[in-house]
């Protein structure tokens, strides 16, 4: 997905002269094996630059030693060479050259058909496209593989697992993300890019309370957790102990039975909610099942979060997303002041490999499994990540306040 093409390298040098030579040098063997009945294309990609058509037309002639006398073909030919110009700016002959026969081209257009802007369901916290994409890619979402997303929202990931034709499920603790209106919703994003076939199921549920039986049958998960900054990560249940005992109405039905029932929730912490999605993966992945998420870093070194392990779960790969400062306007006494983020920070791609069982240390999951959980009670308490967020605003906030105090 982020690769633009792969090449079978024929040739390359510094100038035209050199890679005629390696061209020779490295192929003419083959030469005769396609010389009368393949058909061929030639195509100029110059990079920092641009060619006349009658340059191009005269860089195409210069390799008619290799005498291809095949019909010329521009789409889908048997031979579709390709001479790769690459030059340094403002400077008229390129610095390397060279020539390849094109192997594949990479999934980029689908970019543009999943663009956001033409979706039909979405909403704030819907993912980017690209990202999704490529988040789906790293899990080797595929067909004949079934794909899951606790953290759904309007399904982006879905569809770009169901793009690559892995069967998809998903779930969400907010049924209003689900269910949408009637004629929007995360079905009809389906319906919009005729991936139907692929949508198995999606359903109302946290990950801590999943009716998910715990059996290995999934070939991946990708998510995006939610990070807890806007309102306090939150699960199902109860801190108080009336509720957490089964409640009756005065007819005798239990009242999470009762129509309209809202259930109580908790807060959540953020740690451990990484350690729950790595724990579930462990148990419903099958062997080198794969598990993308996002989780939030900031470039500060008091602001890094951990990147979560787990004895049964090998991290294969980190990737990071930069994030620009972005400038905010903040009322302050009832004066407006403007500032920038102290979070420039970023937020990183994590994606796992199901070890086998027989490979898994016995000895690190137990005690992994003794583990204590967090005992604080408030969002803040539970969210280090998010504390710090908003501290670092009152913490820049009171130096502008300060500054222009001094000032003044």
């Amino acid at each position: 997905m982020l690769t633009i093409a792969i090449y079978q390298l024929w040739g390359i040098g510094n100038n035209y002269d050199e890679c005629h030579a390696d061209v020779k040098k490295r192929t003419s063997h083959i030469w005769p094996k396609y010389k009368e009945s393949a058909s061929f294309s030639f195509q100029i990609d110059s990079y920092q630059a641009k060619r006349t058509n009658e340059e191009k037309r005269d860089i195409v002639e210069s390799f008619s030693y290799m005498a291809f006398e095949g019909p010329i073909k521009m789409k889908n030919p048997d031979l579709p060479m390709v001479v790769l110009e690459e030059y340094d700016l403002e400077v008229r002959d390129p610095k390397r050259v060279a020539l390849g026969l094109l192997v594949g081209e990479s999934g980029r257009s689908a970019w543009n058909k999943y663009d956001l802007k033409k979706r039909k369901y979405i909403s704030t916290t819907s993912m980017d496209s690209q990202l999704a994409l490529i988040t789906a890619n790293m899990a080797h979402a595929a067909p004949g593989k079934i794909f899951y997303d606790p953290f759904t929202g309007t399904g982006s990931f879905p569809i770009a697992c169901a793009h690559y034709g892995a069967t998809v499920v998903g779930s969400d603790i907010d049924p209003r993300s689900i269910r949408g209106k009637p004629d929007r919703n995360v079905m009809s994003n389906f319906v919009q890019y005729g991936l139907v076939p692929q949508y198995l199921e999606m359903f109302v549920s946290d990950l801590t309370n999943t009716p998910i039986r715990k059996t290995r049958w999934l070939d991946g998960i990708v998510c995006d957790p939610p990070y807890g900054v806007r309102e306090g990560l939150r699960v199902l249940g109860s801190t108080r102990e009336d509720l957490q005992k089964e409640v009756l109405l005065k007819s005798g039905v239990p009242a999470h039975l009762a129509p309209g029932y809202i259930p109580p929730k908790k807060p959540y912490s953020f740690d451990a909610m990484l350690d729950d999605i790595l724990d579930f993966g462990y148990n419903h992945m099958v062997d080198n099942a794969r598990l993308s998420m996002w989780m939030p870093v900031a470039n500060d070194e008091d602001m890094e979060i951990p990147v979560p392990s787990h004895p049964a779960m090998e991290l294969v790969a980190v990737s990071i997303q930069q994030f620009n400062r972005c400038a905010l306007s903040i009322s302050v006494r009832n004066v407006e002041h403007k500032m920038l983020t102290t979070l420039a920070g970023a937020r990183r791609l994590l994606t796992y490999r199901r070890v086998p069982e027989a490979q898994v240390d016995q000895e690190a999951l137990r005690t992994r499994e003794k583990r204590e959980e967090a005992t604080g009670v408030t969002a803040d308490d539970l969210n280090v990540f998010r504390r710090k967020y908003f501290q670092g605003f009152k913490d820049q906030q009171q130096q502008q306040v300060d500054s222009e105090t001094a000032s003044s």
